[in-house]
């Protein structure tokens, strides 16, 4: 049992969960103004949880057959089998929308189009070579979401350019790691941005991503009226995004490895800290 769980929490990369659920959590405090029931913040991380969760499982089956090709992850296939996967994936989605019936009306009227934006992502790459912006937009949608279960509200300034800042970030550091797979993609007509304007165009695109989202960060600290501490942290993540564009240019693949999961978990984190040390330290 112990290794199904495991081989079930690696087939979704239960960890990647790092990337989006801080953006949530900093949305969802921000709108409450550093008071949130813990009902509302559990609701909140289990449609976090089991949204991503239908979104990995769903990318998993689109891309079986693509997958089972590519030596980079033709061992996802050993993990679990497509009616163990489809098993999770049903409950997942049907437990998301669930967990928006918990929050409010609002949530729960909008999360069939959530989950139809994170899951919509996986079949993007057979007719646009812009297929990471729609990952960007399928994480872009978490800050929103929180901020719509605290306030009832979506269209407001602040989570819309957490949101839209998450979106470049997502966007830029997934043409990253994208670029390792750029003469499969090629190889098998998937629309990669990398496999269709080549690596060293696509690093560009990344670095000016990382760029507008790093002043879409500063500018959702604005909004917040946050103090120095959250600058401060806002400013070790625009460093770590330089640093994560000076591992992409040695083009290795161990390196890129690195870039994509350690330095943007750390991205989110410490945001996600100057957040709740702003709060704590500073408003109250």
């Amino acid at each position: 049992m112990p290794n199904r769980l495991a081989n079930a929490l690696e087939f979704v990369k239960f960890s990647h969960t790092i990337f989006a659920l801080p953006f949530a959590l900093m949305a969802m405090w921000t709108a409450g103004g550093g008071r949130v029931s813990l009902s509302a913040a559990g609701w909140i991380i289990a449609c976090m949880v089991t949204a991503r969760t239908a979104a990995m499982v769903f990318n998993r089956l689109a891309d079986w057959e693509f997958d089972k090709a590519n030596p980079r992850t033709a061992n996802r296939q050993l993990l679990l089998t497509k009616i163990t996967a489809t098993l999770i994936f049903i409950p997942a989605a049907v437990l998301f929308i669930l967990g928006a019936a918990q929050l409010n009306s609002l949530c729960l009227r909008l999360s069939p189009l959530a989950l139809f934006i994170i899951l919509f992502y996986s079949l993007t790459k057979r007719f646009t070579s812009f297929t990471h912006l729609f990952l960007g937009l399928a994480l872009g949608v978490a800050p929103v979401g929180a901020w719509c279960a605290i306030r009832g509200e979506v269209f407001n300034a602040t989570p819309l350019t957490l949101g839209a800042a998450v979106l470049c970030w997502v966007f830029g550091f997934d043409l990253i790691y994208a670029t390792m797979d750029a003469e499969f993609d090629r190889q098998r007509g998937l629309r990669s941005f990398p496999a269709r304007y080549g690596v060293p165009l696509t690093l560009k695109l990344a670095r000016a991503l990382h760029v507008v989202a790093v002043i879409g960060f500063l500018a959702f600290g604005w909004l917040a009226h946050f103090s120095w501490i959250y600058y401060a942290a806002w400013s070790l993540t625009a460093a770590a995004l330089v640093w994560e564009h000076k591992i992409a240019d040695i083009a290795d693949r161990g390196a890129i490895n690195k870039a994509f999961f350690n330095i943007n978990a750390a991205v989110s984190v410490i945001l996600l800290a100057g957040v709740f040390l702003d709060s704590l330290l500073w408003h109250n």
